[in-house]
C-alpha cells in the first residue's frame, strides 16, 4: 500500500529516491577517509617514488620545449626565441641523423634475434635442472656480470679481444696471425650484441624464471601419463604458459629499441669511429653537449621518444588482436 501511494504522487518516490542517496553519500566519504587512514603508511611509502617521477620523469618533460626553439643558455629556456618546427627539419634533412638511426636500428634487430631469445633458453634450461643447488650456483654467476659496469664490461674485453689481449698473446706464441676485434668497425655491431648477451643474460632469465615457476607440475604429469615426449611438453605446456609474459617482454623491448646502449657505444667510439659506432644517443651528445646545438639534440630525442610511443601502442594493438594482455588495455 505504501508503495502504491509513493507511485502514484510521483515527487513522494523522486524525495525518497534523493533523501535515501544521502546517507549512502556520507557513508562512501566517511569510507574513504578510513580507507585513507588505513593506507596511510603506503601512501607515506609511495610519495618519494611519486615526487621523483613528477620532479625528474614528467617534469622533466617540460624541457622538450627545447626542441622549438634556437635555445641560447645564457637567454634561458623562455626567452630564447621561438623557432617552430626548424629543429626537426633540420635533422629529417641531415645525413648524419639518418645514419645514426641506420645504426640504431641495425644494433637493435641484431639484439632483438640474437639477445631477446637467448634469456629464455638459459632461464628453461636452469628450469629443468633437477639440483637446487646447481641451479642456484648457474644463477649466481650468470648474475654477477650484470652488476658491472660498461666501464668494466668494455675494458674486459679489451684485454680478451684487444690488439694487445689475450687472444693475440696466444696467438702470436703460436706463431699464428693476430686479429684486433675490438678495433675493427666490420665487427662492431655483432661485438656490442656479444657484449650485452655477457653482461645481462642472466639477468634477464629472472622474469622467466619467475613465469616458469607459476607452470602447474601436475599439467606436465599429465602430459607425460599422455606420452608426450619433452619436446611436446615444452610446445604445448610450458610455451602457452609463459607466453603473455614473453609478449610483454618484446612490447617493451620495442618501445626502447631507439636505445642500444649510449654508454656502451660512447666508451667504444673513438676506437671504431663514428662511422660504425654512432647511434642516436651519441649523436644527441656529440651535437648538443659538445657542440651546443641545444634544438638539434632535443629535437632529435623527442623524435626518437615518439617512435618509441608509437611503437609500443602499436604492438600492444597487435596484442591485443592476437589475444593477448599486452602492456594495458
Amino acid at each position: 500500500m505504501a508503495i502504491a501511494e509513493r507511485d502514484a504522487t510521483g515527487r513522494t518516490g523522486a524525495a525518497g529516491a534523493s533523501e535515501g542517496a544521502q546517507p549512502p553519500s556520507r557513508a562512501a566519504r566517511g569510507s574513504r577517509r578510513k580507507r585513507l587512514r588505513r593506507d596511510l603508511a603506503l601512501l607515506a611509502l609511495m610519495a618519494p617514488g611519486l615526487v621523483y617521477f613528477l620532479v625528474f620523469q614528467y617534469g622533466a618533460m617540460a624541457g622538450n620545449v627545447i626542441a622549438f626553439k634556437d635555445y641560447v643558455p645564457f637567454d634561458g629556456l623562455w626567452a630564447s626565441q621561438w623557432v617552430g618546427l626548424q629543429n626537426f627539419h633540420a635533422i629529417l634533412v641531415d645525413s648524419a641523423f639518418w645514419h645514426a638511426v641506420v645504426n640504431t636500428l641495425w644494433i637493435a634487430l641484431l639484439q632483438l634475434v640474437f639477445y631477446f631469445p637467448v634469456p629464455l633458453a638459459l632461464a628453461l634450461l636452469l628450469h629443468s635442472l633437477t639440483r637446487t643447488s646447481v641451479q642456484r650456483l648457474v644463477q649466481s654467476v650468470v648474475y654477477l656480470p650484470h652488476f658491472l659496469s660498461w666501464v668494466i664490461v668494455v675494458a674486459v674485453f679489451q684485454q680478451v679481444l684487444g690488439d694487445s689481449g689475450l687472444l693475440n698473446s696466444v696467438l702470436g706464441d703460436a706463431h699464428l696471425h693476430t686479429v684486433d676485434i675490438i678495433g675493427n668497425p666490420t665487427v662492431f655491431k655483432p661485438l656490442v650484441v656479444a657484449q650485452v648477451i655477457w653482461k645481462d643474460t642472466g639477468w634477464g632469465t629472472i622474469i622467466f624464471l619467475a613465469a616458469l615457476a607459476q607452470v602447474d607440475e601436475q599439467q606436465y604429469e599429465a602430459a607425460a601419463i599422455d606420452g608426450a615426449g619433452p619436446w611436446r611438453r615444452f610446445w604445448h605446456v610450458t610455451l602457452p604458459a609463459i607466453r603473455p609474459v614473453m609478449v610483454l617482454l618484446l612490447i617493451m623491448r620495442l618501445g626502447d629499441i631507439l636505445s642500444v646502449g649510449f654508454e656502451q657505444m660512447l666508451l667504444q667510439r673513438a676506437s671504431v669511429g663514428p662511422e660504425a659506432a654512432e647511434i642516436i644517443d651519441t649523436l644527441v651528445w656529440q651535437r648538443g653537449l659538445v657542440e651546443g646545438d641545444y634544438g638539434y639534440a632535443a629535437a632529435a630525442g623527442l623524435f626518437k621518444g615518439v617512435v618509441g610511443a608509437v611503437l609500443v601502442y602499436a604492438a600492444n594493438k597487435v596484442a591485443h588482436r592476437l589475444g593477448e594482455q599486452g602492456v594495458y588495455r
